[in-house]
């Protein structure tokens, strides 16, 4: 009998895997493969010993190997303080450690200003930005100036420090009406996007909860493109990202969002634009659909929030994508992207002072007091909110229209000359500052092109499901942009001419992860990989 049920549930099993391998195709069948071994007794221990050797091999590929792989003592407070002079001298020989966009203007993303390592502005770029946009060194000193005129004072209390209340409430107000908000929309400053939509999945979490007492799980639907802050906000508020698909535009499918609805969703995400293609979605539409299904909306435009509203001014073809299109519930933009900002300074914006209440915490139980936090944090730096106040008033419309023309300009030239670029294209239709580079030609691996660009000094940033090369044009590219654009061209073909290149270096990397089933492995590696780099010997 022992035998008749073993043979029957190995059968059962077989038959299982059989109809997965033809229903859902070998990267699924393989992937549930690989989730049963994990299961089986030390083979866990065996996989995460293999992890950690592979990490520990790739950081000795990356720049980090001189830090992290050298055995060094442990760091201890010093028994007796260094001096000024010799903290000067630490501090260039630790900025010189660091990539300089702006001496080189080799990066493409995180930082938007033109500070270079020794806090002076890169003389050519920085003229040339001046000749196009008015720009000048006393905007960026002045934004200094703020910063460390408030950099000690603390807007968790409003009483005490009113003059940060004075300076969040109107930087919300001119974000909100740059976004086509009335004046119901509110808001608060965050230390960055990742912050702002966390605050959007908290808030639209807690006014479901408060409002609608059926729900067991809540989730959010977004599409696979949406940034993954709000995977992270659910991952720490306990909520089940549903992800749709892209359409073949790479915007957004709303079809499939429809689709994904069910009794728990509490929310919807759109991008303006996506990073990943700087492709719009199908906001409008999006919107609607949250309109016809009673729920939020929340627009995540931290990357173009202050970059669509001008580009839009300038002409260019832009999507209705803020507060002028009903059901958009809430929409966040960073300031310390192209608002050109100091980092730690970012908007959350709500449709109403009636939702924005979901996102402010209260506790009234504390022997230390009566307590109240309107965001993540609980010490909010009054320098960033200072510094983001003065950014915006010193450069006014104007001066961020300017900056748009220029930066616009620069773009359309580099579009332009890469769909020339025999192999390549740009993928969908940029609406601003950013696009992303694929390979039309099957002998062109994009990973290797990013590896032959890395060795001319460049920094790219890599996408992947498709692979890709993201670039978002920044003041620092403005004199080095046929430059790039000659090498890039060099590069594909070089790359073209040796498709061998596909299998080595950072391509090879990826290579392998898109080939491995259990993508849980790759998060793995991540995890693995952080914990590496930040060791502290």
């Amino acid at each position: 009998m022992l035998h008749f049920i073993e043979h029957a549930v190995f059968t059962l099993v077989l038959a299982v895997l059989i109809s997965i391998y033809y229903k859902k195709g070998p990267q699924q069948f393989f992937r549930v493969i690989v989730l049963a071994l994990k299961e089986l007794p030390g083979v866990k221990t065996i996989i995460d010993l293999i992890l950690k050797n592979e990490v520990s091999s790739f950081v000795k590929t990356t720049s980090l190997a001189q830090d992290v792989v050298k055995s060094k003592p442990r760091v201890l407070i010093p028994e007796k303080g260094f001096t000024a002079e010799d903290m000067r001298e630490q501090m260039k020989n630790l900025q010189k450690r660091n990539a300089n966009p702006e001496r080189d203007g080799n990066v493409f993303a995180y930082q938007y200003t033109l500070y270079d390592d020794n806090y002076k502005l890169q003389q050519e770029a920085f003229d040339l930005f001046c000749e196009k946009t008015g720009h000048s060194v006393e905007h960026d000193e002045l934004v200094k100036e703020f910063f460390h005129g408030f950099m000690h004072e603390n807007a968790l209390n409003p009483i005490i420090f009113p003059a940060l209340r004075l300076m969040e409430t109107e930087v919300v107000s001119m974000t909100s009406a740059m976004l086509n908000g009335n004046s119901e929309v509110v808001g608060f400053l965050t230390s960055g996007g990742t912050e702002s939509n966390l605050m959007a999945v908290k808030t639209f979490r807690d006014m479901a909860l408060a409002t609608r007492p059926n729900i067991r799980k809540p989730n959010i639907i977004a599409p696979i493109t949406v940034h993954p802050t709000i995977d992270k906000a659910a991952h720490y508020f306990g909520l089940e990202v549903i992800h749709t698909p892209m359409a073949s535009d790479f915007r957004a499918d709303v079809k499939a969002i429809e689709q994904a609805i069910n009794s728990d969703t509490v929310m919807l995400v759109a991008s303006a634009p996506q990073f990943c293609h700087a492709v719009m979605d199908p906001i409008e539409e999006i919107a609607a659909l949250a309109l016809k299904k009673g729920l939020p909306l929340h627009v995540d435009a931290c990357f173009g929030g202050f970059m669509l509203p001008w580009v839009e001014k300038l002409g260019y073809p832009v999507p209705k994508f803020d507060f002028r299109v009903p059901g958009v519930t809430s929409m966040s933009a960073d300031v310390h992207k192209y608002g050109f900002c100091v980092k730690g300074a970012s908007v959350i914006c709500y449709k109403n002072s009636d939702i924005r209440k979901y996102q402010i915490y209260a506790y009234s139980e504390w022997p230390g007091g009566l307590y109240g936090s309107p965001s993540m944090a609980g010490t909010r730096p009054g320098g960033n909110i200072a510094a983001a106040w003065a950014a915006m008033k010193a450069l006014g419309q104007d001066g961020y229209i300017d900056k748009a023309k220029t930066l616009m300009d620069t773009t359309v030239k580099m579009i332009k000359r890469i769909k020339n670029v025999k192999g390549l294209y740009i993928m969908g239709e940029p609406c601003m500052t950013a696009f992303a580079i694929a390979a039309r030609d099957p002998n062109i691996n994009i990973q290797a092109v990013a590896d032959a660009m890395e060795t001319k000094g460049w920094k790219m940033e890599r996408n992947q499901l498709p692979d890709s090369l993201h670039c978002s044009i920044l003041p620092h590219h403005i004199p080095v942009a046929d430059k790039f654009l000659d090498d890039l061209e060099d590069a594909t073909n070089y790359c073209r001419d040796n498709k061998a290149l596909a299998k080595k270096g950072t391509a090879g990397v990826y290579g392998m992860m898109a080939n491995i089933p259990d993508k849980g492995i790759v998060t793995d590696f991540l995890v693995e990989f952080f914990s590496e780099v930040y060791k502290c010997k």
